[in-house]
Formats: C-alpha cells, structure tokens, sequence
C-alpha cells in the first residue's frame, strides 16, 4: 500500500501542476491549441469502468482458489488491457499538442504517461500472474498475488478519472 500512496502523491501533485498553470493562464490551453478530441479519451474511460467487471471476478475467483476461473477471468483481463493500450495510441494522436510545445502540452503528457506507465506495468504484471497461474507452482500465495493485483487495477481505474476530467473537460471550462 506504500506504493500506492506514493503513486498517488504523484498523481495529485500533476493534477495541482495542471490547476496552476491553468489558473496562471488566461486561456488553457493557450494560443490556438484546441482542447482534446474526446472520443479516445472516452472510449479508453469505458474500457477501464467495463474491466472492473472481470477484475472483481478474479479477485473473488483468487479468495476462493478456483483455478479454472482465475485463468479465465485473466486472460480476460489482459484483453481488456491490450484493448485499452491500443486505444491508449491513439489518445496520444489525439491530443492536438506536442509534449514540448508549451507548459500545457508538457503537463497534459505528463498526466497522461505517467498513467500509461501505471497501465502497462500492471497489464505486464496481471501477464505474468496469468503465465503463472496456467504453469505453476501453485499455491495459496499466487492466489494473493492475482488478488492484490485486482486491488491494483482499480487504483488505476480511479486515479484515470480525475484525470480524465482534467485533460478532456477542464479546457472546455471557460
């Protein structure tokens, strides 16, 4: 959990940059910069709000130690991480700013790395677990671990929500 609390320190303190180079700036985003198209950015929010569905039933599939089920609900998993990677691309594309542009850019690439970093490492991780749970060894411990893992995903989910609403709603608020 100490991880978690890091990581989320991270995360309010890029969401307080974005605020106050917002509130120091007239325009956010500046000069001709049109704010993000929403279409990826909400197709991937759809994505990871839908993925907690398989996520609980692994989680609940590990507590009772139903193999069969786990790797089921994991490979499930990982396909919904893959969907929202490759949605993830294109977000990028979409952003109508360069990470060097200007301070808006750099924040807005920021937000949205750091969090993709948070996304793959945990698509990697949940990857393992499934090679793990189909090769072995098996025991109590590994069904703690794809636990833990569900507990980490829906730290992902929500930390993406504030910082959903910042990217893709907060430059259309005059």
């Amino acid at each position: 959990m100490g991880m978690v609390a890091i990581e989320g320190t991270v995360f309010a303190l890029l969401i307080m940059t974005d605020l106050y180079l917002k509130g120091r700036n007239e325009h956010w985003p500046p000069g001709n910069i049109l704010p993000p198209g929403l279409l990826w950015g909400t197709v991937n929010t759809i994505i990871l709000l839908v993925s907690t569905i398989p996520n609980e039933l692994t989680k609940r599939a590990a507590e009772k130690f139903h193999l069969r089920t786990v790797q089921l609900w994991l490979i499930v998993c990982m396909l919904f991480g893959l969907a929202f990677n490759v949605v993830r691309v294109f977000e990028f594309m979409s952003l109508n700013v360069s990470f060097d542009s200007n301070a808006y850019g750099s924040i807005t690439w920021a937000l949205l790395g750091f969090h993709t970093v948070h996304i793959l490492t945990d698509w990697v991780d949940t990857g393992v677990l499934t090679v793990l749970m189909f090769t072995g060894p098996i025991d109590e411990h590994r069904f703690v671990d794809v636990s833990e893992n569900a507990m980490y995903w829906y730290f992902v989910v929500l930390s993406w929500l504030p910082i959903y609403a910042l990217i893709y709603f907060a430059p259309r608020i005059a």
